[in-house]
């Protein structure tokens, strides 16, 4: 028995999340079947982060055991053959068998878009939140500050989530500006819910001056969701980039 890890990068419009479900199309859905297909083997992946309808990726981490004998660097190339245009394999190579993608210390990174401008713009639609609101990246980031370090981010989860901590670390945020599109950069150990959809949410509301920059504090120390601003929508979402600093991939 060998394990594959995947980095998979996809399109999220189309489909109804990363995990699979019994009556809709997922992107885990869709590699299971043309895995299955190709080594002649019941395939099952293992993702790193299960993200949501919508929601894009240029660099999720997926796992899979197989007794087949095709090279680890291989079944890239192998998979994307028969893979849909908006899900492609970025790298494949063998990992020990006991490397698991969600029991790692690992660094996410996410970027959420937004197109700032008076009017929507098609080629924009796909992966960038339109807000014609004008906002202040300035004031964003002022407030994006406050949330970097290690933290309660109870505000910024899901009511819904079931977690047994809402701890977690940002190592950075970074708000940038590129004419009309506004990029919301994040990286820490883990993310809850949800929690990078709220923050945009709240540093919008930031960025449109409904709150002075330091009460990002008092949002961040009060724990309460509705005291953040609304999840902002996924198609602006995209998984940038997970890494595994002590693990040998």
């Amino acid at each position: 028995m060998r394990r594959i890890l995947l980095r998979i990068a996809y399109d999220g419009t189309n489909y109804h999340g990363f995990q699979l479900q019994p009556n809709a199309e997922t992107i885990e859905g869709v590699i299971n079947r043309e895995l299955s297909r190709i080594l002649k083997e019941d395939i099952t992946i293992i993702g790193a982060s299960r993200t949501d309808a919508g929601v894009h990726a240029l660099g999720n981490v997926a796992v899979f055991d197989t007794n087949a004998r095709i090279p680890g660097e291989k079944v890239a190339y192998a998979l994307n053959v028969s893979l849909p245009e908006d899900i492609k394999i970025q790298e494949s190579h063998e990992v020990s068998l006991d490397f698991h993608p969600r029991h790692q210390n690992t660094r996410k990174t996410y970027e959420y878009k937004i197109y700032n401008a008076r009017f929507p713009s098609p080629q924009h639609r796909l992966y960038e939140h339109f807000l014609y609101y004008p906002l202040d990246e300035v004031k964003m980031q002022a407030a994006a500050d406050y949330l970097v370090g290690e933290h309660d981010f109870k505000s910024f989860c899901s009511i819904h989530a079931e977690v047994e901590s809402t701890v977690r670390w940002i190592y950075g945020i970074d708000v940038t500006r590129a004419g009309d599109v506004i990029t919301i950069k994040i990286t820490g150990n883990g993310f809850l819910y949800n929690m990078v959809r709220i923050i945009a949410g709240t540093l919008m509301d930031a960025g449109q001056g409904f709150f002075e920059s330091v009460h990002m504090k008092e949002i961040l120390e009060g724990k309460n969701r509705e005291l953040a601003g609304a999840t902002a929508p996924a198609k602006g979402l995209t998984l940038v980039e997970i890494c595994y600093p002590e693990a040998a991939e």
